[in-house]
């Protein structure tokens, strides 16, 4: 699944020498917490809600509303903005969005064309969105978790177990564990959830969870 899927397409921009009112306005117009900084259509820096905070009056300010407003259109987004920026590119992988966010600590990306155009916004939200639709979360669904060792062969014997028993198997993921195991979670329509069980575990598996979500 690629970036260009399940970003936010067309983002709103905002350049260098705007108002932090502007971006302020613009963050609450769109409903969004993140602006790619943009000049002469390159992207230049990414700020958040949290860059605008650290400029703007405190709820115990004095100044008032006239004052406040003067203030922030005299503070450009040029004065505030990260030096660095960290994008990704359109056809990068969603995992590869959110690897680069867990190791940055960061809630979102740019999303730069080939070209260098910016394209779109992706967050952590649609990782999480995401995640839901791959395993399915949404659907319901039966979900087993089965401990493994690592050995050649072992998604196959258990994709046949389903085969053989009518059943599909709507997703599958697997989990390393720090004892060298794996644990593979199974998701699918399963109306005889003891039934598939005893069939994995006559195989030689064990299935350490079971059970059925919606």
């Amino acid at each position: 699944m690629f970036v260009s899927k399940r970003m936010a397409q067309n983002p709103v921009t905002i350049a260098p020498e705007d108002s932090i009112d502007a971006a302020m306005t613009a963050m609450r117009k769109g409903k969004f917490r993140r602006l790619p900084v943009v000049e002469e259509g390159r992207l230049v820096s990414f700020i958040s809600d949290r860059d605008l905070m650290r400029v703007a009056p405190s709820p115990a300010t004095t100044l008032s509303k006239y004052e406040e407003k003067s203030l922030l259109a005299k503070l450009k987004v040029k004065d505030i903005m990260p030096n660095k920026v960290i994008s990704i590119s359109d056809e990068a992988t969603i995992e590869e969005a959110a690897l680069l966010m867990e190791q940055n600590r960061i809630g979102g990306l740019p999303v730069i064309s080939s070209v260098g155009v910016v394209v779109g916004v992706i967050t952590e939200t649609d990782i999480f969105k995401t995640f839901i639709d791959v395993m399915g979360l949404a659907k319901g669904k039966t979900r087993l978790t089965v401990e493994v060792e690592d050995k050649v062969g072992v998604v196959y014997e258990l994709a046949s177990i389903f085969k053989d028993a009518g059943l599909s198997i709507d997703s599958l993921v697997t989990c390393k564990q720090p004892d060298g195991k794996y644990e593979i979670v199974i998701r699918g329509n399963i109306p005889d959830a003891e039934d598939i069980k005893s069939k994995i575990e006559a195989q030689g598996y064990k299935v350490i969870h079971s059970v059925k979500i919606g």
